[in-house]
């Protein structure tokens, strides 16, 4: 047995339509998977010493890590592409294609792309595929890694833990949280969603029974991040009010006096709980995100996004304003039924509503959700539409506009939104700064959450696409199938619709 096993675990960045990897001096968000993943790792495993490296690849701007993908005699080396969605699959391809040429024997790629997509194509090419949540392979993958040979993919037979044990996160070492402009950590402490946006993919990666670990694993994790220098929280939960035990934890936040300030993402059914919103401005909330993705009630329902109701937004608004707490107001534009004027029609009234905080997406299918299984169904799929560089750009035939005019609408809605948002001056210095960068970046045309500040080139993608043709037999991967749920995760959603049917 190896007395030493080296688990590199790297959230892979993308690649630009220039081919450059995408880089930045200043991050934007951390990632929380990484944290989680290496949290979940013990220090000793079967007898042998275990060390882990995390990497963001979007705020390393250096290749030194590459090293890291070079086999070492006396050591185990196993990789893991984590986190990895749809537009930075093939850079987690040829990473691994890399470390599989400098002598790394174990690599396994996990993350929404493989968990919601049929990867079927690439496997038992000498790198494994995790399609089901870590909490469920993990121990399994270090044991064959151990062992010394991978399995082609892990999890097929179960996608999702009924429950969910997660781990106490160790945050990372001070150098990791200063990449980032905010020192920030990201954690789970609730999974799930119980809606079915045909457009969303969180249903399909964490399913819709609503899943926590318990409240002293949260508060642990909090206490060990304020205690290492963080600053803010992001939670990582598309539902933090379908929480059942919300109140417990942030009562246990205020009353432990946390100087942690907290991002989390809500429905809009938090204009039926103004009791939990005072309870987040208490506990130190300093933004709480929501998809309201549209201001018309009958786009919404198309998108099976009936739980929203427009109506409500500006009371919403209003009622977190009173207790401290800013809104941030998610809104997709390019919906099949939308022209230029109605994307017009929307930005001027949620001017009017004034959310503190908005961002603008273009609808874009994404591999795995049930749109993007109709757009394919239907011809109106466009493949990979730019050059062999931007591998992962999906578009598909909009009936009234062209990509080039979403896109135009895209940034007018930022430039349009932030300039009205900095002349009335009636915000934060800290809600002005960041309009102020909204404004900028969009005036570059480079969308704000792009993944940080201050762009470097570094490497591209003609430095790795060799090492991808020689391992897969691909340069580009063809557009996936959906991958089916298993009988056991169906069941799981059948048991969480009957709950949400009963609540009502």
């Amino acid at each position: 047995m190896t007395a030493r096993l080296r688990v590199v675990l790297i959230k892979p960045s993308k690649y630009d339509v220039d081919g450059a990897v995408a880089r930045f001096r200043v991050g934007y968000l951390p990632n929380a998977t990484l944290y989680h993943i290496a949290s979940l790792t013990p220090a000793m495993h079967r007898g042998a010493t275990v060390e882990v490296h995390t990497i963001d690849e979007y705020v390393w701007t250096d290749l030194d890590y590459l090293q890291l993908l070079h086999a070492e005699a006396g050591v185990t080396t196993l990789l893991a592409l984590v986190g990895v969605q749809s537009h930075q699959f093939h850079r987690a391809l040829d990473l691994a294609a890399y470390a599989r040429a400098h002598g790394v024997e174990h690599c396994i790629v996990g993350g929404p792309h493989p968990m919601t997509c049929d990867t079927s194509m690439l496997q038992g090419r000498g790198v494994s595929f995790g399609l089901a949540e870590a909490e469920l392979i993990w121990e399994r993958i270090l044991d064959d890694a151990l062992d010394g040979q991978l399995q082609d993919y892990y999890g097929a037979d179960r996608r999702w833990a009924p429950t969910l044990d997660g781990p106490v996160i160790n945050p990372p070492p001070a150098e990791d949280l200063n990449r980032y402009w905010s020192r920030m950590l990201g954690i789970y402490p609730v999974r799930g969603c119980p809606y079915r946006c045909n457009f969303c993919s969180v249903i399909k990666i964490s399913g819709r029974q609503v899943r926590s670990p318990s409240i002293d694993t949260t508060m642990e994790s909090l206490r060990r991040a304020e205690a290492a220098g963080v600053e803010r929280i992001i939670f990582v939960s598309d539902n933090f009010n379908k929480f059942p035990e919300v109140h417990q934890l942030l009562e246990a936040m205020i009353e432990e006096k946390l100087k942690l300030r907290f991002f989390c993402q809500c429905d809009t059914q938090i204009a039926k709980q103004p009791e939990l919103v005072e309870l987040l401005g208490k506990a130190g909330c300093f933004e709480i995100f929501l998809g309201v993705e549209s201001l018309d009630r009958q786009t919404l329902k198309t998108m099976h996004k009936h739980h929203n109701r427009p109506e409500q937004y500006r009371h919403i608004v209003e009622m977190c304003a009173d207790f401290g707490v800013p809104t941030h107001f998610s809104n997709i534009i390019g919906f099949p039924n939308q022209h230029g004027e109605d994307i017009r029609n929307h930005l001027e009234t949620l001017r009017d509503i004034a959310p503190p905080v908005a961002s603008f997406y273009i609808l874009t299918p994404i591999p795995g959700t049930e749109q993007y299984d109709d757009y394919r169904k239907d011809g109106m799929l466009m493949d990979r539409n730019l050059d062999r560089y931007d591998t992962t750009c999906l578009t598909w035939n909009h009936p009234h506009m062209t990509k080039d005019e979403v896109a135009d609408w895209l940034f007018w809605c930022y430039e349009r939104f932030y300039a009205s948002l900095i002349r009335k001056g009636h915000v934060s210095s800290e809600q002005r700064n960041l309009a102020v960068f909204n404004y900028l970046t969009a005036k570059q045309r480079m969308h704000p959450n792009a993944g940080g500040l201050k762009k470097i080139a570094v490497d591209t993608v003609d430095q790795y696409i060799d090492y991808r043709i020689r391992q897969y037999d691909y340069e580009l991967v063809p557009l996936p199938d959906s991958l089916a749920l298993s009988e056991a995760d169906e069941a799981i959603n059948r048991k969480a619709k009957l709950k949400a049917q009963l609540a009502v």
